[in-house]
């Protein structure tokens, strides 16, 4: 496979010389990705606290578990914020989108209450943390090599379609051994779509640096991340998870 271009050698300066062009390239960049990061990061830290905060206060167990429209409004209301996000990038301002962000990962928080009423608070924080070491590695792995690995998007995207596909029909029939296939697979889609989404983030940086959209590109960085980082734990519980009884 061809090795990934670095977007910088499309980059054209005017004055000083091209290794301070590609330095100050690089301070910009590392800038940028650790904006990413953090958004990314306080998103799954405000997640977490707001999920611990509503399961503890008891009102999750008694509206998730009970009749009502409005757990149906918590459990879509995420995916509402993503499609708003997505579609309506050009049109919302830097500040619009970055408070729309807040509300995805408190509303996420809401949503993902249910898996503290499932599952023990020691295997949720155990697969927290092994998450966490894998999507560091992956990412930083994403971030440094120099393989292309824009031909693994459509695939990865294709899969993760799949995904949800096979999800749908196995909650008619209910098969253990299928949920098992499916959260392995779902583990290493979403370990693939760290690495994918990590360069490709980095690659944006050469097109949005010094304009408008970067603030906005931050954000939506941090979102594909926060995503990535949410799906792959949550698959992974699957796994190391031990329920209450």
């Amino acid at each position: 496979m061809a090795n990934w271009s670095d977007p910088r050698s499309d980059i054209a300066g005017f004055g000083g010389t091209t290794v301070a062009r590609g330095e100050a390239y690089d301070a910009g960049l590392r800038s940028y990705m650790l904006s990413v990061y953090n958004y990314m990061a306080s998103g799954v830290l405000l997640t977490g606290l707001v999920a611990m905060l509503f399961a503890s206060s008891g009102l999750a167990y008694q509206i998730l578990a009970g009749p009502g429209i409005l757990k149906y409004v918590i459990m879509f209301a995420p995916l509402l914020f993503v499609m708003v996000m997505s579609f309506g990038m050009n049109r919302l301002s830097t500040v619009a989108m970055q408070a729309m962000f807040w509300a995805y990962a408190a509303v996420m928080g809401l949503s993902l209450s249910s898996i503290l009423l499932v599952y023990t608070g020691t295997s949720v924080a155990q697969t927290f943390f092994a998450t966490a070491a894998a999507f560091a590695g992956l990412s930083l792995w994403g971030y440094t090599t120099k393989r292309d690995l824009s031909a693994f998007g459509t695939f990865l995207i294709m899969g993760v379609v799949g995904l949800l596909v096979a999800s749908l029909i196995n909650l008619f029939f209910k098969s253990s051994a299928m949920n098992m296939v499916i959260s392995f697979i779902g583990v290493l889609l979403f370990a693939g779509l760290t690495a994918y989404d990590t360069q490709k983030i980095k690659s944006i940086y050469a097109y949005v640096a010094g304009t408008d959209m970067m603030g906005k590109s931050v954000v939506m960085g941090a979102l594909n991340l926060y995503l990535d980082f949410i799906n792959m734990f949550l698959f992974l519980l699957r796994f190391m998870g031990n329920q209450r009884n």
